[in-house]
């Protein structure tokens, strides 16, 4: 549907997406289906991307789910002293808020220290963004960064700046993959919530 209000025809090639930015795979769809200057049509392509996904903001409630534990997580974790949640995601800011909205997941995330695919195409750069935002919010550097990933590409841009990293496999790369990456410690999933305390409050549980 954007590619169409952006071009004028739907597209006939898509690229792979999983743990990559919104930027990356929108230039990449627009070349593969022969957009030149797809830096150029970007800006329009990603207001499109935005306002497509608002439409569907309802749809996304009624037919999607959060996935098992993760609501219970994020709350419990935004009990503990010092602890600070927001995102890391290749999703356009716009398009990040939309779906978390939709699950009702925003209200213990700090989306203002996070850091999006419209922030810089390459993923591993949002690390940095977000601890940037982090500093100039609390005036102070974050003791630690944690990223939770679900994709190779997760493990792989938090590793590449000194983040450490906790697998969750609920995407379609099982725990082997994201412990061949990098990714220590890893989980199946996010239901068990002492588990999911465990592995991100690990460091701080070997200080104390």
């Amino acid at each position: 549907m954007a590619f169409a209000r952006t071009v004028g025809r739907p597209p006939g090639r898509l690229p792979a997406m999983a743990g990559r930015t919104d930027h990356e795979i929108g230039l990449e769809t627009l070349a593969l289906n022969g957009v030149e200057d797809g830096e150029r049509v970007w800006p329009r392509f990603a207001g499109a991307l935005a306002a497509a996904l608002a439409e569907r903001a309802a749809a996304m409630r009624a037919d999607g789910r959060a996935f098992p534990g993760a609501r219970e997580a994020l709350a419990t974790l935004a009990q503990m002293d010092g602890v600070v949640q927001s995102v890391l995601t290749g999703n356009l800011q716009p398009n990040a808020a939309t779906k978390l909205g939709a699950f009702g997941l925003e209200g213990h995330l700090d989306l203002a220290v996070g850091a999006y695919g419209s922030d810089d195409r390459r993923r591993a750069a949002l690390v940095a963004v977000a601890r940037s935002r982090f500093a100039a919010v609390h005036a102070a550097e974050p003791e630690e960064t944690v990223l939770v990933g679900d994709t190779p590409l997760d493990v792989a841009a938090g590793r590449a700046a000194g983040a450490r990293v906790v697998g969750v496999a609920t995407g379609p790369h099982g725990r082997d993959e994201l412990i061949a990456a990098g990714a220590d410690p890893t989980l199946a999933d996010l239901r068990d919530t002492r588990a999911v305390l465990d592995a991100v409050l690990a460091e701080r549980a070997v200080a104390s």
